[in-house]
């Protein structure tokens, strides 16, 4: 018989670098120390520096903090990398890390047990996220050819939120596709909170956007299918990546204050 695959450790954590603030450095120290000797990845879910993920804000205000980890993150881009054209500081800061085509944004890679897909939810910037663009047939075709037991999506923008900028319907056809495929969780951030969501069509959500840039506070209802959230806690998603299943674990930066957890387990189906 094969060797059982090995549980495997991935953080994930958006919305992050900034000099105008400590947050940030409190966070990346956080994932330097729950990463420790473990093979485990960070997936950094957009927005990784700020205004304009230039290569001098990069320089300045994420690689310090992030350096002692840097060949563990597993990037995918946000709106404000975008602010510089074609998002070439991101493409520059990332480019020995980023498989495939320079600029597409997208990728996959394996991690235990897991099938992992990092994706480019700048629908406007990419030639669109439906049906007849790059990235869905992309998509659609690894889906097909894969046969993991289990599979996790992360991208920038959240299909559901019932924070501040809300859903975003431009990522319906990659979600619809991950549905249909039986994927298990999709990670997002671009709104600075956490929320944890009922399985949607099969796949549960995380929003992490708590990477340190700032947070914002919640100005509505949760969402129907919303089973937990904060707007008061930086700090990162840790999840552990079972063969036929996970279990998560929010962790608080508490050394900037903010004390909310949140726990949990569930097979892949």
């Amino acid at each position: 018989m094969p060797p059982t695959p090995p549980t495997v450790t991935l953080l994930a954590v958006g919305d992050i670098g900034s000099c105008d603030g400590l947050a940030d450095e409190s966070v990346a120290a956080l994932a330097v120390d729950l990463i420790g000797a473990t093979q485990g990845v960070v997936a950094l879910l957009g927005d990784t520096v700020y205004p304009k993920g230039t290569t001098a804000e990069f320089d300045a205000c994420f690689d310090p903090a992030w350096q002692p980890i840097f060949s563990r993150l597993r990037p995918v881009p946000g709106n404000h990398e975008y602010e510089t054209p074609a998002a070439t500081g991101y493409f520059d800061e990332f480019a020995n890390l980023l498989p495939g085509d320079r600029g597409a944004g997208w990728y996959a890679y394996q991690h235990g047990d897991w099938l992992i897909l990092a994706l480019n939810s700048n629908c406007e910037a990419i030639g669109g996220c439906g049906p007849d663009s790059p990235q869905y047939r992309w998509l659609a075709e690894r889906l097909a050819a894969d046969n993991s037991n289990c599979v996790l999506a992360y991208w920038h923008h959240p299909r559901y939120s019932s924070g501040r900028h809300g859903s975003d319907d431009l990522t319906e056809p990659l979600w619809s596709l991950l549905a249909d495929a039986g994927a298990d969780l999709v990670l997002s951030g671009h709104d600075h909170t956490y929320e944890r969501f009922a399985p949607i069509d099969g796949i549960r959500q995380f929003v992490v956007g708590t990477g340190g840039r700032s947070l914002y506070p919640f100005e509505g209802e949760p969402l129907p299918q919303t089973e937990a959230r904060a707007d008061d806690t930086y700090g990162l998603l840790q999840l552990s990546l079972e063969p036929g299943g996970y279990a998560w674990r929010f962790v608080p930066a508490t050394d900037v204050g903010g004390s909310f957890t949140d726990v949990g387990d569930a097979a892949c189906h």
